[in-house]
Parts: structure tokens; sequence; C-alpha cells
């Protein structure tokens, strides 16, 4: 992993669609795994390189977008990297 994620924890509205939905939480799992190795997601290509920067220099907020199967996803790790959470983007 070339960054730490802290404490890993989503949102009550992401936990439930995912015990209701199992291609859901697959896309959960799969977006978790491209955020570790800094694939971004469905963000533009200036977004990326502030996750870039971020992961090389520390100290700033992490951001990313996935498309799932029940709409868009993002998760966010916390400048001091002591939480990521996944959410909804209308939750944020």
């Amino acid at each position: 992993m070339k960054f730490q994620l802290g404490k890993v924890v989503m949102t009550k509205r992401i936990a439930e669609q995912m015990t209701v939905n199992s291609v859901f939480e697959k896309d959960i799992q799969d977006a978790l795994l491209k955020y570790c190795k800094c694939d971004w997601g469905v963000l533009c290509e200036d977004d990326k390189a502030v996750n870039d920067y971020a992961v090389k220099d520390g100290g700033y907020r992490i951001f990313a977008a996935y498309e799932t199967s029940e709409g868009n996803i993002w998760i966010i790790t916390e400048a001091d990297r002591s939480a990521t959470t996944i959410l909804w983007p209308d939750e944020y």
C-alpha cells in the first residue's frame, strides 16, 4: 500500500445497501482495492494529480470517486491518515 488508510468506515446507508445487494458489496470491495493502488476512479486529471501529490508528500486529504451498480460513491482519506470513509456524494 502506498499510503495509510487509518480506520476504514462507511456511512450507514452504504452499509445497509451492501447487506441487501451483493453486487454493490463487491463494487465497494473493488473500489477500495483500486483506491489502495492509487486508481482514483472517475476524477479529472487535475484531481488525480492532486491525489498523487497527497500520497507522495502527505498532509493532504485524498479523495476518489467510483461508479457502482447503485451510482457513484466517494472514498475520502483524512489528511492525517486517521480514517478513510466510504460514502454517497449526497452524504458529504
